[in-house]
């Protein structure tokens, strides 16, 4: 289930990561630059979740149609 944009766990973020679906065969060059863009704003996924580590929080992004029509552009 996706968690809401939170500038408070924002603030705590130590990690990122990216889920591909299975369906996206892409150059990891091009896969690298549309994660770039993915994280540079958070608050706009679709699909968001903060993990819970020791040192803070891992913002994990679930890539979706949408996202990916979104940062291609």
């Amino acid at each position: 289930m996706p968690d809401a944009f939170d500038p408070y766990r924002e603030a705590l973020v130590v990690e990122t990561s990216t889920v591909w679906p299975e369906e996206y065969d892409l150059d990891p060059r091009k896969r690298n630059q549309l994660e770039v863009r993915l994280h540079e704003k958070p608050s706009e996924a679709a699909h968001l979740e903060y993990v819970r580590m020791h040192t803070g929080f891992c913002r994990q992004i679930v890539v979706t149609d949408e996202d990916v029509q979104r940062v291609s552009s």
